[in-house]
């Protein structure tokens, strides 16, 4: 499941986000891949261990807390802290997988789910656009300051080079509490389902019964 989230960002954030990454300090984006992804890649990012990575990627965790699509698609469990990266003068990222497991402080985080936070308004740069392949073709993806594009870590993707102006985006990795991509999306849609119709026909038998089977398939195929 592709799926475009916006407005994760309220404005007053992403002005004051922009605003001080403008002046941050960037290093070479190799230096956090292994040599298979170092040769395709060329880009700078934010230091892991950046005071100023750290306190904006707990601000962007704690927005998406409170977006209740990112909830129903995500049905996160734990995720890697927020990074941050920046593409400009031709820089871009070669096709490639995610890896399937991030060592984290507090254990190994298996990468169900990768998430493109973007910075930077589309028309301030051209080119960069997140180019995701799946099975039903491949996707160019290129979202307005504040969006999200959520996708499965399994899937082929790419950065196309940045020949215009800078490509500022937050990037993390999230498992969820539902491995299975097929098993996530059947219960985002039914999440969905479930809102529409209770917007319409409030808590109906109907609506309780639906509901009561959301949760049950999601007791069924959670894993805690």
């Amino acid at each position: 499941m592709l799926l475009h989230i916006p407005e994760v960002l309220s404005r007053t954030e992403l002005d004051a986000v922009r605003t001080e990454l403008q002046a941050a300090e960037w290093i070479d984006g190799r230096q956090t891949v292994g040599p298979q992804g170092a040769g395709v890649k060329q880009n700078r990012q934010l230091a892991e261990t950046s005071p100023l990575a750290q306190r904006w990627g707990e601000v962007i965790l704690q927005a998406l807390a409170r977006h209740p699509l990112y909830f129903a698609a995500a049905l996160p469990l734990r995720t890697v802290p927020p990074l941050f990266n920046r593409y400009e003068g031709g820089g871009h990222y070669g096709f490639h997988v995610d890896g399937a497991v991030r060592a984290q402080p507090g254990g190994a985080l298996r990468t169900d789910l990768s998430c493109t936070l973007f910075l930077a308004e589309p028309d301030e740069y051209d080119g960069g656009e997140l180019i995701i392949n799946d099975t039903y073709g491949q996707h160019e993806v290129k979202l307005p300051a504040g969006d999200l594009v959520l996708y499965p870590s399994s899937s082929l993707h790419c950065v196309a080079p940045v020949t215009r102006g800078a490509r500022v985006a937050s990037f993390f990795w999230v498992q969820s509490m539902v491995r299975d991509d097929s098993r996530r999306s059947q219960l985002f849609e039914l999440d969905q389902t479930i809102q529409r119709l209770r917007a319409q026909l409030g808590d109906s038998p109907d609506v309780i019964a639906l509901t009561c089977h959301y949760h049950n398939l999601l007791r069924q195929w959670a894993e805690l």
